[in-house]
């Protein structure tokens, strides 16, 4: 595919701006980040960009750092930011790109969001969450968390721990809940709106085993049960409550058309016997309805009046809209939204379970389960996730996108407060020879474009850290030590630390390395989005951070600081944010 020539000049500048700023290479996958950012609607050609892109890198790979330099000035200086504006989080400014929910009047709203308590809330739960919020927000409405608890099954099971997780993911969210309901405990509600269906005939208790239950269906059969009078279908079903049937013996069934094109709407199942332990109500019930025939009944008798979910539900709407017809119901509207996937994000959280319990896992915090709270830990903001959310609307196009997009937004919220510091990974010992002005207080900025934030003070003599990629690259050569002096390293090593020769001390166009002074160095580790660790030093000051403190390691990423160390030679311990 080929792409203008306005876009292929993006692509440069983007490319000489990060060579210029890093004064390395670019990498592919920056500029593409970068690119996506700033114009989503070129997700769709990601793979087709990806040689542009590679072929930009190799194009200006030759030039000096000069050279990249007046390119870059020639093309117009950097590219913007790749993020939209900020957005309030709160009143109608959240919502503004968001349609008007049908026949929805201020004051008259009441949302929910209905999870399964089988862990911590994640990335894909944030679309209806902060949907239903700023919905909530924009008509004056309430907004409900009603726990999808029905006992589940032997393969997903409620937990126990998983209704604090949800309610601190919630408060952590910082989305104001007006009531909070568990399905375990409206049971008698459930069982009191199912006889008058019995009755009318609109359900029945089927006797069908399980598979052969699946071969009527398929087949279009009706099962023996389904047209038996109503005083054996009530029957049945106190047979059901009282324990005449074991599990799997005896199910209720809505009927619908037997040639629905769908054989799983044909006469789907509404209870179900299960003999299962349940976290919070034991086994004080041993029938337990199935989720549409609960929302049915929850989402008229708690007074919801929309309904925002996955347009992978629609079946199940159809569901709560047969019952409400044979009740004589209205039930609340429904609306709609496709699938939001982050394409470095891998979501399973019945895998995610057992690595949490076999220890592989640590918590429902490790990174790699891209929970909200991980998110959180790793410094990303809540705001910033509400932003990534409404950005792509209430649109019914399942969406994917690069984890880069969220950084965007994260990184625009968080760049203009949190200050920099070194951190050198893989470090290696060097001594400055020569160095004319000897020991010294250096004062740097913790902030290069916010002289507000002030500075922080280093004691510097002969001897840095820097960082062994770096090193390895640069034998040999003139470098400068970013913000410092100008040396030239060795072409080879011997024993002890590496001996570097000063040059000068006047900033030049040269390489920029990253250093730490040995004489204040703190080790410091950083756990890393696949909990890959990365070990070096930063500077003196980290060791005193408080737990949860931002940085800017320079030209490594944003980082939040874990608790601090609890025994003496401990490393200062930071979780990776992004880039």
């Amino acid at each position: 595919m080929s792409f203008g020539p306005d876009l292929r000049a993006r692509v440069t500048r983007l490319a000489l701006e990060n060579a210029v700023e890093h004064r390395s290479e670019p990498r592919p996958e920056s500029i593409l980040g970068a690119l996506l950012g700033f114009d989503p609607s070129l997700r769709a050609q990601r793979a087709e960009l990806v040689p542009l892109v590679r072929e930009v890198i190799a194009e200006i790979g030759p030039l000096g750092p000069e050279e990249r330099e007046a390119r870059l000035r020639s093309l117009g200086g950097p590219e913007p930011r790749p993020v939209r504006p900020p957005r309030s989080t709160s009143g109608d400014e959240t919502s503004q790109d968001l349609p008007d929910l049908p026949g929805a009047e201020k004051g008259r709203v009441t949302l929910r969001f209905a999870p399964f308590p089988s862990g911590a809330l994640h990335v894909g739960h944030a679309r209806a969450i902060f949907l239903n919020d700023t919905y909530r927000q924009r008509y004056d409405g309430r907004f409900f968390l009603v726990f999808d608890d029905t006992v589940g099954s032997a393969e997903k099971r409620p937990t126990l721990d998983s209704y604090d997780l949800i309610l601190e993911d919630f408060e952590l969210a910082g989305v104001k809940l007006s009531k909070i309901y568990y399905k375990s405990d409206r049971l008698p509600e459930y069982y009191r709106h199912l006889p008058p269906l019995l009755q009318t005939g609109s359900a029945y208790v089927c006797l069908c085993p399980a598979e052969l239950l699946r071969h009527r269906r398929e087949a279009r059969e009706a099962c023996p049960e389904r047209d038996r009078e109503a005083r054996w279908q009530l029957e049945a079903w106190e047979g059901m409550l009282s324990g005449r049937y074991g599990e799997g013996e005896a199910v209720v069934r809505l009927k619908t058309d037997l040639n629905h094109p769908n054989p799983a709407f044909r006469d789907r199942v509404l209870f179900r016997i299960s003999n299962l332990d349940h976290p919070r109500v034991g086994q004080r019930y041993r029938v337990w309805p199935l989720l549409e025939f609960s929302w049915a009944v929850d989402d008229v008798e708690l007074g919801i009046t929309h309904v925002l979910r996955g347009k992978d539900l629609v079946m199940e709407d159809e569901m709560e809209q047969a019952l409400w017809k044979a009740w004589g119901w209205t039930g609340p509207r429904f609306a709609h939204f496709g699938l939001l996937r982050i394409r470095e994000a891998k979501l399973s959280k019945s895998k995610f379970q057992r690595e949490i319990a076999s220890g592989v896992f640590d918590g429902w915090a490790d990174p790699r389960t891209w929970s909200l709270r991980s998110l959180w830990r790793r410094g990303i903001r809540p705001e910033a996730v509400r932003q990534f959310i409404l950005s792509f609307g209430l649109s019914l196009a399942d969406i994917e996108v690069p984890a880069e997009t969220l950084y965007a937004m994260n990184r625009h919220l968080i760049d203009p407060t949190t200050p920099r510091r070194a951190f050198v990974p893989e470090p290696v010992p060097v001594k400055v020879m020569g160095d004319p002005l000897g020991p010294r207080a250096v004062a740097l900025a913790n902030h290069p474009e916010h002289p507000e934030m002030g500075e922080r003070t280093l004691q510097v003599e002969d001897s840095f850290y820097l960082p062994g990629r770096d090193v390895a690259a640069h034998r040999g050569e003139e470098v400068r030590l970013k913000d410092l002096l100008n040396v030239r390293l060795p072409p080879a090593g011997g024993p002890g630390p590496l001996l570097a020769e000063f040059t000068s001390q006047p900033n030049k166009p040269l390489p920029r390395l990253q250093w730490v002074p040995m004489g204040e160095a703190v080790p410091v580790s950083v756990l890393g989005i696949e909990h890959q660790r990365t070990e070096g030093f930063g500077e003196g000051d980290l060791a005193r951070a408080p737990e949860g403190s931002l940085f800017q390691f320079e030209r490594f990423g944003f980082v939040r600081a874990d608790a601090l160390p609890t025994s003496p030679g401990e490393p200062r311990r930071f979780f990776f944010a992004h880039p």
